[in-house]
């Protein structure tokens, strides 16, 4: 059921998602679970929430995620499973955006038990998304910093185990460049930016068409922080013919914002034929 989140939007995943949370939850309400049971489905309660979550986030419904990741939070906390605990914390962070005081707050947290965790899988997605808030948030330092401790996470030793499943989907070179790229395109640095975007891209398959439209918008920012106004039009042509089958808010809502900067410069015919594709609901996804 993880996997769905790689090639299907938000609106698609998150009935089944919910489904089966409710599920658990009347496990965990009406059966008889003790001691290392009951805790092991309390985690399975957490990160069933936390998927569900994530896919009302990305179909822009975020009522429901606010609620699903308070819920996850609590039942980690329960669990006594740190890791999951600040994922949660990790993930509400990733929704208050821009709202950035409370959201680095959040961040913080997560990095501080992250720096606790013996999991290299643990490290790189909680310092990863870190790195991000920071970014947003214009800490550049920090952003830097955070960068740095999930690269250090990939070469780090795994005594016990690289960490959960959940995780380790963060823990490989291609994801630290495509968030490495994404954080200095928010803090305009297209020099660091532009070469990261451009050799994850190389290795990201156009199978995950929600996720590369996403990158491919980063990239068409950094394009045009850099002045490359054509590549920018490309790369966010490319983006945009990605996401149109996908029932995700998140890539229209990236590249309206690519649109509306690249506005300025319709005299380029890639940008003129760029914005004659705009579509006349970008944010709409079907509930």
């Amino acid at each position: 059921m993880r996997r769905l989140d790689d090639h299907l939007g938000g609106a698609d995943t998150y009935r089944l998602y919910v489904a089966e949370i409710e599920k658990t939850a009347t496990m965990l309400g009406s059966g008889s679970f003790s001691g290392p049971d009951r805790q092991e489905l309390l985690s399975f309660f957490a990160e069933q929430a936390q998927q569900a979550g994530w896919a009302a986030f990305d179909a822009g419904w975020h009522g429901q995620a606010k609620e699903l990741y308070e819920r996850s939070f609590n039942a980690a906390k329960e669990a006594n499973d740190a890791a999951l605990a600040a994922n949660a914390l990790a993930l509400r962070s990733y929704q208050l955006l821009p709202s950035t005081d409370v959201a680095v707050d959040l961040t913080d947290k997560s990095c501080s038990i992250a720096a606790k965790s013996a999991q290299p899988g643990v490290k790189s997605l909680l310092y990863q998304r870190g790195a991000w808030t920071y970014a947003v948030a214009g800490q550049a330092d920090k952003a830097a910093w955070a960068l740095g401790q999930a690269e250090a996470a990939l070469t780090a030793p795994a005594d016990d185990g690289y960490g959960p499943d959940w995780a380790l989907w963060a823990h490989n070179p291609t994801e630290l460049q495509i968030i490495t790229g994404r954080c200095w395109t928010e803090l305009h640095r297209p020099l660091r930016a532009v070469p990261a975007l451009e050799a994850a891209m190389t290795q990201y398959d156009d199978s995950h068409a929600r996720d590369k439209a996403l990158y491919l918008s980063w990239l068409a920012e950094a394009y045009l922080d850099a002045g490359e106004v054509e590549h920018s039009a490309t790369a966010a042509t490319r983006a945009l013919g990605l996401a149109t089958d996908v029932a995700s808010a998140r890539p229209q809502q990236r590249l309206s914002v690519v649109m509306d900067r690249l506005q300025p410069h319709q005299s380029v015919s890639e940008v003129a034929d760029l914005l004659a594709q705009r579509p006349l609901n970008p944010l709409q996804v079907r509930s």
